[in-house]
């Protein structure tokens, strides 16, 4: 009897798969030979440089420690770093961690309400976003692109100072700023990306021991009765001198510092931080003419 085309030619068929997969095998082993002798070659030059499986381990956790936030450094913030210049100190920050269900954090009132309720707290207290916007408007102005800026402190309502360099950029949305306040006050420092520069980091109080001897402190309240045109007031200032500004960060109420100097009010209206630093700014870069 004939056996059908059709069951030859299926037969030919599994023949030539069966060929071409023995043929791909072949190839893949000479592949696998390859890997193997370039495995081997990285093994003998690892042994030979004295590397451990203990070294790799380290230069795993120092790449871990690595990850970070960018920096922002131009050749003016370097060339002008010694000499006078601008301190900001926002008071009274609104930045609080606490664990919510399973996980930890950054309070704030309008993700956060019924949990304050809960905890017998007012949630218009907790304005994370009011020290966003002013470290925003502080470190992006050409006040710190001039290289004027030398330090950024920041303390909380539950009396926690940090540091913030001049360079450092910090996230323009309030979810990632929120998630690298929250890393801060849990790890209490922050590094460079690629670099093991503490770009942000958890100091000791007082503020006034970062204070430099021959500098002016000057304090900002609606309250003052000293109301002042900040342009004008800028201009008296002196020149050899670092200015200090103390801005409260928080929705209500008024700073209350011994070491301010000065108590001045430079509006009839209540300001924002945010634009209250603009405005000091604004009268810096007027002052030294940068534009």
């Amino acid at each position: 009897m004939v056996r059908p085309y059709a069951i030859k030619g299926r037969k030919r068929k599994k023949n030539k798969e069966r060929y071409d997969k023995e043929e791909d095998e072949e190839e893949n082993v000479g592949f696998v030979e390859e890997e193997e002798e370039g495995e081997k070659e990285g093994i003998q030059k690892k042994l030979k440089a004295g590397a451990t499986e203990s070294d790799e381990e380290k230069a795993e956790e120092a790449a871990q420690e690595l990850s970070g936030i960018p920096v922002n450094l131009n050749e003016q913030q370097i060339n002008d770093k010694n000499s006078p210049g601008v301190i900001f100190i926002l008071e009274k920050a609104s930045l609080e961690v606490a664990k919510v269900g399973k996980s930890y954090q950054l309070l704030n009132s309008e993700d956060h309400a019924n949990f304050l309720r809960k905890n017998n707290r007012n949630p218009a207290d907790y304005r994370p976003d009011i020290s966003h916007q002013a470290i925003l408007n502080i470190l992006d102005s050409p006040l710190n692109k001039a290289g004027k800026l030398r330090a950024l402190y920041v303390r909380t309502e539950k009396n926690v100072l940090f540091e913030i360099k001049p360079h450092v950029r910090i996230p323009r949305t309030f979810k990632r700023f929120a998630g690298i306040m929250l890393q801060l006050l849990q790890k209490l420092s922050i590094s460079a990306v690629g670099k093991r520069e503490k770009l942000m980091r958890v100091i000791k109080n007082p503020v006034t021991q970062y204070l430099p001897v021959n500098s002016r402190k000057i304090g900002f309240s609606h309250s003052s009765e000293k109301l002042v045109d900040m342009h004008d007031y800028v201009a008296t200032l002196d020149k050899d001198a670092t200015l200090v500004f103390v801005v409260g960060a928080m929705a209500h109420g008024k700073i209350e510092n011994d070491f301010v100097e000065d108590f001045i009010s430079i509006s009839g209206y209540p300001l924002s931080a945010a634009y209250c630093i603009t405005r000091i700014t604004n009268a810096l870069e007027r002052k030294n003419k940068i534009l």
